[in-house]
């Protein structure tokens, strides 16, 4: 948690995934898929954003991203976002944070 009591992208945890998700009793399947997908989560936001992950902590909305995308993943059974496929809500979020969209001198 950060100073004002709201979750950081850094405390989110496989629980806190699964709780989202709706699944009262994790299979040994979950178990080893719902950390897999987290860190996919948190790979692609930082790739999208060029945020790192101390980054990614300063911009509490990112949560959310990250919990849309973890869904999405587990729907999907897949370790990668559709990026033809992403919500406006976390293209729109994502898009506040980038700072990677000028080019470097």
């Amino acid at each position: 948690m950060n100073e004002n009591n709201s979750m950081v992208v850094s405390d989110i945890t496989m629980s806190d995934v699964a709780a989202y998700l709706r699944i009262t009793e994790l299979s040994q399947a979950d178990q080893s898929f719902i950390p897999q997908i987290l860190e996919a989560a948190k790979a692609y936001v930082m790739k999208y954003t060029g945020l790192d992950a101390a980054g990614m902590d300063l911009c509490p909305d990112i949560v959310i991203v990250i919990y849309v995308l973890c869904q999405d993943m587990y729907d999907n059974r897949a370790l990668y976002v559709d990026s033809s496929n992403i919500s406006n809500v976390v293209e729109t979020i994502l898009g506040m944070h980038s700072i990677n969209l000028l080019p470097s001198e």
